[in-house]
């Protein structure tokens, strides 16, 4: 292994966050990412995870500077699985560091999602 990351988000707080600044979705999310269906509960929910899986990767990643957040992307295989894409600044950092794969686990209840994130050679 060679780093782990982890990160929570407030459902509704991320929600409203979404609400307030239009663009917001934009900056973190890919348009693969963004086609989730985020003005329902469901939707938002996914989103936050996403966006805990993206902060879980950065420390993972020892939380460099310059990672561009669509360098990153969340997908959902055929089971229902996540996992992470990474190019461009994350690629790079990845490789960096000798990262051969990511980990990756997903989870929202209540008003809580949250990720973990296994960086390995």
């Amino acid at each position: 292994m060679v780093g782990v990351g982890i990160d929570v988000a407030g459902i509704a707080r991320f929600g409203l966050a979404l609400q307030r600044s239009p663009g917001l979705a934009d900056r973190l999310f890919t348009p693969r990412e963004r086609a989730l269906p985020s003005g329902t509960p469901r939707g938002t929910a996914s989103l936050a995870a996403r966006f805990a899986a993206k902060e879980a990767l950065a420390k993972a990643l020892g939380a460099p500077s310059g990672l561009r957040w669509h360098d990153a992307e969340v997908r959902t295989g055929p089971t229902g699985r996540p996992s992470l894409r990474v190019t461009g600044t994350v690629a790079a950092a990845a490789a960096r560091h000798g990262i051969g794969a990511w980990h990756l686990s997903l989870t929202h209840d209540a008003d809580v999602a949250s990720a973990v994130v296994l960086a390995t050679a």
